[in-house]
């Protein structure tokens, strides 16, 4: 079965490939490994240049991938310009900063001399998703390469043209091997990752992708960093910018269409404003413009493909039918394309899907508390914990939610954002391991310890 690229806003296919015989793969895992031998000895001075090269090229041609991106996947067009100057971003950041990151750190011992190495691992595969295309490809690629691994590219198979473009960057750049596209369907994935040359993986995506590859790499003793699902809280308190987190609220619900793992889900909103907030809130979200990606007025673009749309639109009926209240949108939008409209559900039951299932797409959950420990203990009532954020202008507030929600990052009055200085992950069932900054360059490298002993005395060398 070919994998085809379809454009989501019409159904119609724009381009198809046939996925890669076994032949054809082992000649991609050789090459891979070879590149790994050479690359692994280059300076960071080279890798560097070369991935600076990288970000050069995905600023310059962030017009074109992002007509890409909205192309096979429906991003508005603005987001997908943003998309990739945010990838520039991080390959400069990365180049500007891995050495640093990797240099050798002294520890005081009883030795002559002892310190930590760390040192490239091998090739690493990467199973990426659809909806960050560029994105959650380079922030994987730039430490990985700059760390001195090497990255085969397993991407979403709706997305084939980003992936093969994604090559060609890293090869235009200089980098040669050390980052090719292998165009393989999921069942091909396991075949690929026991093989005794992958030496760990990477998947951002679902729960089942994200079990079955940690499963088989688990029974290999392969390393693996997993950036699973998310259905994200954003709470609201009395003492808020209400004005800004209704605004940002609908923003963050509604980024990229509403198919991000850290786009805001839930909205927990104090009852003294939530009538106030869920107002504004309904104001805010149908302000919105569903259209055309390609058009720069567009806010919501198509969803991603039919699939999505038609679990997106049973998740939403079967709340309603076990109580939610419409407060707008709720239904599917009779156009062409894979639409969706800005939806908000409340008085949702604990029993419904809202209550406990992530939502992607551009439908927001509200949920009314009494106060503090309500909220919190409803934010951490999910099986998710990757990111959440918070609203209010007390202290002691902000300081309980800092230290009480779990999750893997907690930002106070602003959105969830991914950046390359810092840290990026989840807990629970969002996955584990981390990217981005250091932490993230350091999860595919050999921790060396090493250790020098004193020079032995020689006899006649004693003193008295």
């Amino acid at each position: 079965m070919q994998i085809a690229s379809i454009n989501p806003a019409n159904g119609e296919t724009l381009a198809t490939f046939e996925p890669m015989s076994d032949s054809q793969i082992e000649e991609k895992l050789q090459r891979a490994a070879d590149a790994f031998a050479a690359h692994r000895k280059t300076s960071f001075v080279d890798r560097a240049a070369k991935l600076n090269r990288a970000a050069e090229i995905l600023d310059g041609d962030a017009e074109k991938f992002a007509r890409m991106m909205a192309l096979e996947m429906g991003k508005p067009i603005r987001g997908g310009v943003a998309e990739a100057r945010k990838c520039a971003m991080c390959c400069h950041f990365y180049a500007e900063n891995a050495e640093r990151f990797l240099a050798d750190e002294i520890v005081e011992t009883d030795a002559q001399h002892s310190f930590v190495r760390h040192q490239p691992i091998g090739v690493v595969l990467a199973i990426m998703p659809w909806n960050f295309p560029f994105w959650q490809v380079i922030r994987f690629a730039a430490p990985a390469l700059m760390a001195g691994n090497v990255g085969l590219l397993k991407h979403a198979s709706n997305v084939p043209q980003c992936a093969l473009a994604l090559e060609e960057i890293f090869r235009s750049a200089g980098f040669g091997d050390t980052f090719q596209t292998l165009l393989i369907r999921s069942d091909k994935v396991e075949r690929v990752l026991s093989d005794p040359r992958i030496r760990a993986a990477t998947l951002t995506g679902s729960e089942p992708a994200g079990s079955s590859v940690a499963a088989t790499a688990g029974k290999l003793i392969k390393k693996t960093v997993l950036e699973l699902g998310g259905s994200d809280p954003l709470i609201v308190m009395p003492t808020a910018d209400l004005a800004q987190a209704v605004r940002i609220g609908a923003q963050a619900r509604c980024v990229n269409s509403g198919q991000s793992c850290i786009a805001a889900k839930r909205f927990i909103v104090h009852e003294k404003i939530y009538d106030e907030f869920e107002r504004g809130f309904a104001d805010a979200m149908n302000a919105l413009k569903v259209g055309d990606p390609l058009d720069e007025a567009t806010d919501i673009g198509p969803l991603a493909t039919p699939d999505i749309l038609d679990g997106l639109d049973e998740q939403v009926r079967k709340t309603v039918a076990a109580g939610a209240r419409v407060v707008i949108g709720g239904e599917r939008l009779d156009r062409r394309g894979s639409f969706y409209p800005p939806t908000i559900l409340a008085d949702i039951a604990k029993d419904s899907p809202a209550y406990h299932e992530e939502f992607f797409g551009p439908v927001a959950l509200l949920f009314r508390v009494r106060d503090i420990d309500e909220a919190i203990a409803l934010a951490n009532d999910t099986p998710f914990g990757l990111g959440a954020s918070a609203w209010t202008n007390d202290a002691a507030e902000r300081d309980r939610f800092i230290d009480e929600i779990e999750s893997g990052q907690v930002f106070i009055n602003a959105m969830v954002a991914s950046d390359p200085r810092l840290p990026f992950g989840g807990v629970k069932r969002s996955g584990y391991g981390r990217e981005l900054s250091r932490d993230g360059i350091r999860e595919f490298v050999n921790i060396k310890t090493v250790w020098i002993a004193p020079a032995a005395k020689k006899p006649g060398d004693e003193t008295e």
